[in-house]
């Protein structure tokens, strides 16, 4: 009897273990896109055959850039998922473009007939110098005769100038070979790194009772994709309701084309402020200086280059904290309009390693590394039961998708899902975004929102008026901040930013300079003194503010200037004349509000003075 149990055990471990895990490829489309400010998830639907028992699923052709925390599988079906792993296949590759293959062998191409004529170039000069080594012309006791001379000169000089013209023609043909490589190279970049990448794969581990069909859905979240806003900002004149037109930039080199996908684009819960100029708290105190107001402008130029000293296309730059970006154009230059205060631009490129530099001026030239690391490692995690979190709770605020200037806009449809922490705004129509590295401006929403206008001006910095429409119930249009092209009257006027981090229950949206309003500020010197009143010395100053309205209508304005604050008690600051204005005694802010008529022009005086001790040193504006 015990032995007939053993036998019996051996039958049923042998059959155990005949059972083979088979392995299935499973080729998928892409189905559903949703786009963050920084990263994309990819949903990809798939009906699989499946046999009784373990079979094990390998997802492939997969993008490289998989974050494999974000990885979920759903199964509709008589099947049990047991485990989900992810990896990456170095063997197969993922296939390039075409248009990149064609490229890169035409670069090729140039590289071989570059070496060719660098070849041809060291046999010439090789000839030149043996034929240097060799001009003397008989032996020591040998006379050499005229006609000896004579042909040995001609044979010299026809020879040296033939090598000489060889190379010249031969350094001609290189500097043409080495600028067609070069704009090759520039060519290729636009497309993607010239890196060849592995082949994400996904393995998904499962068992069914019985032959069966089952729905598969897979999901994750893929890098370097990524969408920004920007806005196309439009004012008739101050009397009618502004024209916000909403726009995405988006942008994607997942290595994998979205064809013919539901796209859609979601956003975190936006932030605010404006770009007029705003004026620092001016502290007095013995050997401190007046508040400097250094940067002339809120838009920041500059370059960048790679390793080789070569322009680099296409790279993000953004506002470190913001969703306000650019990238970089064919010849590797930007221009980004800044926040007030903003001190970090961020530059991030396929490839190589992102960089945090700090904004010392205006013009900032970037030179980008290679990132040698970035796909060295294989990751692998195990599958679990309890829920991912929020996708938008881990967006930082980087942008990965910038604007290329000169991209075309496209109009389509689109409805706008508000959620708990996101708004999506959700394509009518399959839409197709390829991993080009290119960026695709889309036409989202279209607004005309009534706003109340005003000038205002800071002399002190800058003289110019600066037109601010003020709007109402701002947040239900779920704007973020970015920035924004202005037309003012019909006529481009540059660019702004709109900016809604700080914003309260009235947006500001600064709509530029309108040079047809006057502001001109001037020091009175009769009324700047400088006297000793027993142990206090005091000092005054003077300033006198003229407005003029240019324009054929009425408008109204608000001038801002200051007054030093005192910290210590023994400093004493007052107002002597302010024309009306109201006045800050925390800040020291002086805001003039008003109207002015058409062609008016209306005068405002400040005047302060300050005592303090006599064998002490103030420095006062």
């Amino acid at each position: 009897m015990k032995k007939i149990i053993i036998l019996i055990f051996c039958l049923i471990l042998s059959k155990t273990y005949s059972q083979e895990i088979t392995e299935k490829k499973v080729e998928t489309k892409v189905n559903e896109v949703t786009v963050f400010i920084q990263d994309a998830q990819i949903t990809r639907k798939k009906t699989i055959d499946l046999k009784q028992g373990t079979t094990i699923l390998k997802f492939i052709n997969l993008s490289p850039f998989i974050d494999a925390k974000s990885i979920q599988v759903k199964a509709n079906g008589k099947v049990t998922v047991l485990s989900v792993n992810h990896q990456q296949n170095y063997i197969d590759k993922l296939d390039k473009q075409k248009e990149l293959l064609d490229l890169e062998q035409n670069f090729q191409e140039f590289e071989d007939k570059i070496n060719l004529e660098k070849t041809y170039l060291d046999i010439l000069k090789e000839e030149l110098v043996f034929l240097q080594e060799n001009r003397s012309i008989g032996g020591k006791n040998q006379e050499l005769s005229v006609t000896n001379l004579k042909d040995a000169s001609n044979f010299y000089s026809t020879k040296l100038s033939t090598l000489k013209l060889k190379e010249i023609d031969i350094n001609k043909r290189l500097k043409d070979l080495n600028n067609s490589k070069s704009d090759l190279d520039l060519q290729i970049k636009t497309l993607t790194s010239k890196r060849d990448f592995p082949n994400g794969e996904i393995l998904v581990k499962v068992e069914s009772e019985n032959f069966t069909k089952a729905d598969f859905e897979l999901s994750y979240l893929v890098g370097n994709s990524g969408w920004f806003p920007s806005y196309d900002i439009r004012a008739k004149n101050i009397n009618e309701p502004i024209e916000i037109t909403y726009k995405a930039n988006v942008k994607q080199d997942t290595k994998i084309d979205w064809t013919n996908v539901k796209l859609s684009l979601s956003s975190a819960n936006p932030n605010i402020t404006g770009v007029a100029p705003e004026l620092k708290t001016y502290y007095l105190n013995y050997n401190t200086l007046p508040p400097s107001y250094n940067l002339s402008s809120n838009e920041i130029k500059g370059k960048v280059f790679d390793e080789e000293n070569l322009p680099l296309p296409g790279v993000n730059v953004i506002v470190e904290g913001t969703t306000i970006g650019t990238s970089t154009d064919f010849d590797g230059n930007y221009s980004i309009t800044i926040p007030n205060f903003s001190s970090q631009l961020v530059f991030s490129y396929i490839g190589y390693e992102s960089q945090i530099l700090p904004i010392t001026n205006s013009s900032l030239n970037v030179y980008m590394k290679e990132d040698s690391q970035s796909l060295d490692e294989v990751v692998i995690v195990g599958y679990g039961s309890k829920k991912r979190e929020s996708i938008t709770k881990n967006l930082d605020g980087k942008v990965s998708g910038l604007q290329i200037r000169g991209a075309n806009s496209i109009q389509i449809p689109s409805n706008q899902v508000v959620k708990q922490t996101t708004v999506d705004f959700v394509i009518d129509i399959p839409y197709s975004v390829k991993s080009d590295n290119k960026s695709y401006s889309v036409d989202m929403a279209n607004y005309k929102l009534p706003a109340e206008y005003k000038y205002i001006c800071v002399p002190k910095i800058d003289k110019d008026a600066f037109l601010i429409a003020n709007i109402s119930d701002w947040e239900k249009y779920n704007l973020l901040e970015g920035e924004a092209n202005l037309f003012f009257e019909e006529t481009y006027v540059g660019k702004t930013l709109l900016d809604i981090r700080y914003a309260s229950d009235t947006l500001e949206i600064s709509l530029g300079r309108d040079k047809n309003v006057s502001v001109k500020r001037e020091k009175l010197k009769n009324f700047t003194t400088k006297q000793f009143i027993g142990s206090k010395k005091e000092e005054t100053r003077a300033w006198s503010i003229n407005v003029k309205n240019n324009k054929n209508q009425k408008v109204d304005m608000l001038i801002f200037d200051q007054v030093p604050v005192s910290t210590l008690e023994e400093i004493k600051v007052d107002l002597v004349e302010m024309s009306g204005a109201k006045h800050n005694v925390e800040t020291g802010e002086i805001k003039w509000d008003f109207s002015i008529e058409p062609k008016e022009t209306k005068k405002f005086e400040l005047n302060y003075s300050v005592k303090y001790p006599k064998n002490r040193n103030l420095i006062l504006e």
